[in-house]
């Protein structure tokens, strides 16, 4: 609610920079002879003076506080009235906003002020049609009123009536041809539109007419980006460096775009210009950093962010990109002692870690990857992250027991994470606990019914087990519709239909689900038990050979096929 009043405040604040007329509204009430004094007694004044600076200081419940001091000695005040609204709204205190807003209002219904005072309140409560109302009337009363066209093609636009909110623009337009605000927003729209040929013309436009309305020319370059035409947003972000060089934040932009259209070399150049101009940019290192990063050149972005890190040291993010880069090259050791370095109040912390102890999980010191996320859940423990890795650490080890307390611990932290309870009813599964495994699973679809993964596992669970068959092709399938293109969900829709002896339906699905995961060995066996099954026993022993390649360790699968050799 907060931003979308700041948007009003702004856009009445550009637009009033637009037209020129930036007339106090104190000033409004008095004639060039007249002073404060001559309409308010002195220690209303006095009052209202505290109030507004009280007000500029953003101490807002003083300021209402001095304000109704001041309306104490005038409480007639129209102005006095108004302002306090004003400043209730401000407050988003919009219960006194519209009480006293509508109370005024009833006994000057042509306070066109006060009329957009609760625009915006009714605005911020989402109570759209009031809002219109109270802009419509605003423009019967005043029709030269721009700003009230310019509100109510922005209600619009919130709610997604780019008709009614194009035809204000026009009509705005049309009083003002040269309003650069509406010109603008009524690109934007335009944009939403799919007209982006108007909306180009619109910006082009814009930056003939004024030159320094950078924003005309960012959403010229973002349309030209949305649509792929890299070189046509180069251009424009060039051009608007010839009249403002000083933007190197443009550069960055001309490096995306090259990025963007395979050119890294070009990129590269273009930032390290960027940086003669301006050494200490961060934006631009950053962006050099990332490029060598995604050119796999990890030493180069290295330096880059150690750079930065160098006169930024509590800089997190770019202390996570170094990590992940030394990882990258290798550098385990250096990875490890970055990632620990990352503080628990930044964002990633917990992904942070996780990785940290993966990099001890690599190194064969499983131990110590435990260690590490055991004090990461010491230092920040609502991270549910960090329960599920620990979790899956202590399985690696086959220690069942304490993977499944440390969920049992998470669901205690995290009663409504569907993670924890699936994770839960996978080491029940393993652990030969069928029924508990199915419960666990249906509480995660009591708390997301659209959970593919969970309707799948009840499904394959049962088709595995050759019961409740109908039930479980029912929730693949519904799985399915949620995941169209995943191909373990494929599988089990095969191996369902395996189980309900529907032979040619199962190798489509099973053959459709190895386009996805060629390299799945459960996929290739299930094809080739289809094919044992319909007595096409070549066919079979091509598919076994394959699984076993993959899993090699799986000492059913390789008694499967060396019983299929014997019999031949």
């Amino acid at each position: 609610m907060q931003k979308q009043l700041i948007i009003f405040i702004i856009c009445g604040i550009l637009f009033s920079a637009a037209q020129g007329d930036c007339t106090p509204p104190l000033k409004q009430h008095l004639t060039s002879n007249t002073s404060v004094d001559d309409v308010y007694s002195k220690e209303a004044a006095y009052h209202y003076s505290l109030a507004v600076l009280l007000r500029l200081n953003h101490e807002l419940s003083q300021a209402i506080d001095q304000m109704k001091k001041a309306l104490a000695i005038h409480p007639d005040s129209i102005y006095l009235n108004t302002e306090l609204v004003s400043l209730y709204a401000e407050h988003h205190d919009f219960d006194n906003a519209l009480s006293l807003g509508e109370t005024m209002l009833a006994k000057n219904p042509g306070n066109v002020e006060l009329r957009s005072i609760l625009g915006g309140v009714y605005f911020n409560l989402r109570k759209y049609d009031k809002a219109v109302q109270e802009y419509q009337t605003i423009i019967e009363i005043d029709p030269k009123n721009l700003v009230a066209r310019l509100f109510l093609a922005t209600i619009y636009t919130q709610e997604k009536k780019y008709d009614l909110a194009s035809k204000v623009y026009q009509q705005l337009l049309k009083m003002d041809p040269g309003n650069m605000i509406g010109m603008y927003y009524y690109a934007k729209i335009l944009t939403q539109m799919n007209r982006p040929a108007e909306a180009e013309a619109l910006y082009k436009k814009m930056t003939l007419q004024k030159p320094e309305f950078e924003a005309a020319w960012l959403s010229l370059a973002a349309l030209y980006e949305n649509e792929k035409k890299y070189s046509e947003a180069i251009a424009v972000y060039r051009a608007y460096l010839e009249i403002n060089p000083a933007r190197i934040i443009f550069r960055v932009k001309i490096a995306q775009q090259l990025v963007k259209a395979n050119k890294q070399s070009l990129a590269e150049k273009e930032l390290k210009e960027a940086l003669q101009v301006d050494p200490a940019n961060r934006d631009v290192r950053t962006m050099l950093g990332l490029l060598y990063y995604e050119m796999k050149q990890f030493d180069a972005a290295a330096a880059q962010f150690l750079m930065i890190l160098q006169s930024s040291p509590g800089d997190e993010k770019i202390r996570y990109l170094l990590a992940n880069t030394l990882e990258q090259k290798g550098d385990l050791s250096a990875a490890f002692m970055e990632y620990q370095k990352i503080s628990p109040d930044f964002e990633l912390y917990a992904n942070a870690q996780v990785l940290a102890a993966m990099i001890r999980k690599k190194e064969g010191r499983i131990e110590d990857a435990i260690a590490v996320i055991v004090r990461a859940i010491e230092k920040k423990d609502d991270q549910a992250a960090l329960y599920l890795y620990l979790s899956s650490l202590h399985e690696e080890k086959k220690d069942m027991d304490a993977a499944e307390k440390i969920i049992q611990e998470g669901i205690s932290r995290f009663p409504r994470n569907t993670d924890m309870y699936y994770v839960l009813g996978t080491l029940q599964e393993k652990t030969d606990r069928f029924e508990e495994s199915i419960k666990s699973m249906r509480k995660v679809l009591d708390i997301d019914p659209q959970n593919a993964d969970a309707l799948n596992f009840i499904g394959y669970t049962y088709a595995d087990r050759d019961i409740h068959l109908d039930e479980a092709e029912q929730m693949i399938v519904q799985a399915l519709k949620i995941k169209p293109k995943n191909g373990y969900i494929l599988d089990s829709l095969g191996w369902v239909h395996f189980k309900k002896k529907q032979y040619d339906s199962a190798l489509k699905h099973l053959k459709e689900a190895l386009e996805l995961l060629p390299d799945d060995p459960n996929i290739n066996e299930h094809i080739g038990d289809v094919y044992l099954k319909i007595g096409r026993e070549q066919e079979a022993l091509q598919y076994y050979r394959k699984a076993v390649k993959i899993d090699p360790a799986n000492l059913k699968l390789k008694e499967k096929l060396e019983n299929l050799i014997n019999k031949k």
